[in-house]
């Protein structure tokens, strides 16, 4: 019988021989995973089975890389991928742990709700909390912070989070809001900004997260970025990074004047309205480029003029920014291209 397909969709891959990370099309199916070098290949560049497979989520094996999950194949060959957000990670993880379960005890597939290996009374949800924590009404507020000769930017305090956790009931007392605040951290939902938390984090103590007003941490899938002193210009460019994350993920992008594909990782922002795009095999720090959103005009289209026919196909839409350039950019699936195209076209209308 022909295998199931679970998933598929755009991931980082570490490569099994050298240190370095490559952009990959993955197909999760109910008794292997399969990577291709681009969507388009008729043949994958390899393959690896799940029956017997363990999955390591968060992986911590790499210090600079955030949203690293490994899966260890029964004879102990590890595979590294990395999502581009959290959400995207926490898909991913769910499927391939529910294949691995399903192979083992000889069932099919089915979905259904699994708790974190995360060791925590049974009536909490990380998922939920982090949620909640983000909520812009009654969630923690990000600030921009001062220290060691940087400002740290859409960040928070070990104390903060101990504070609301407190506060909001739920956690009694602050040593329940540690242990609760941990788990955060080690399941990828918080991170370690400046040297006290990440030296903290990477220790063996009980205690991973610091309650402590110099301890700095951050939403894994938030807008933080980390800068020195810098020129009021500097702080105006900044502005851009400021607006609420609206919607992140891969996309196939067309270069302005090589007119090549690429993938690339996007971040769309409103209020201001930006989209950034950066190389998702690198550490996310300064953007490839970033595309101004206010006034402009999306639409799906099904071609891109100056293309060959077998550079891409299906699932294409074009930004037209308000000084008429014009951007082309694929989705992996037809219902992602219709999800980018609306929330590009209400941050459009609505952002500044």
């Amino acid at each position: 019988m022909e295998p199931q397909t679970i998933r598929e969709g755009y991931l980082v891959k570490k490569r099994t021989l050298l240190n370095t990370w490559n952009v990959v099309w993955v197909v999760l199916s109910d008794d292997g995973v399969e990577f291709y070098k681009k969507k388009t290949d008729s043949s994958p560049k390899g393959m690896f089975p799940l029956k017997g497979a363990k999955l390591t989520s968060p992986c911590q094996d790499f210090s600079r890389k955030m949203l690293v999950f490994k899966v260890t194949t029964a004879s102990k060959q590890d595979h590294y991928f990395q999502a581009s957000h959290l959400e995207e990670r926490e898909l991913w993880t769910k499927d391939i742990k529910r294949a691995i379960t399903c192979l083992d005890g000889g069932m099919k597939f089915t979905r259904k709700s699994t708790r974190r290996s995360i060791r925590l009374p049974e009536n909490v949800n990380l998922n939920e909390l982090y949620v909640l924590m983000k909520d812009p009404d009654s969630g923690l507020k990000e600030m921009t912070l001062e220290k060691e000769k940087r400002v740290f930017n859409q960040c928070f305090t070990g104390s903060m989070v101990l504070d609301w956790l407190v506060s909001t009931n739920h956690a009694r007392n602050r040593h329940e809001g540690l242990m609760l605040a941990t788990g955060l951290l080690n399941e990828g939902f918080l991170q370690p900004a400046g040297d006290t938390s990440k030296r903290a984090a990477t220790a063996t103590a009980e205690s991973a997260l610091l309650d402590q007003n110099d301890a700095i941490y951050y939403f894994a899938d938030s807008g933080f970025f980390c800068e020195g002193y810098s020129s009021d210009e500097d702080v105006i460019t900044k502005e851009e990074f400021r607006g609420i994350i609206i919607k992140q993920g891969c996309l196939l992008k067309q270069g302005h004047r090589r007119k090549n594909w690429k993938v690339r990782k996007f971040t769309l922002r409103d209020d201001p309205a930006y989209m950034h795009y950066y190389d998702p095999t690198k550490a996310e720090g300064e953007p490839l480029g970033s595309i101004h959103l206010r006034g402009s005009v999306v639409t799906a289209v099904e071609y891109v003029p100056d293309a060959k026919k077998h550079d891409v196909s299906g699932n294409l839409f074009e930004i037209i920014t308000s000084d008429d350039t014009h951007i082309f950019l694929q989705a992996s699936t037809a219902e992602e291209r219709k999800e980018w195209i609306q929330a590009i076209h209400t941050v459009s209308k609505t952002g500044k």
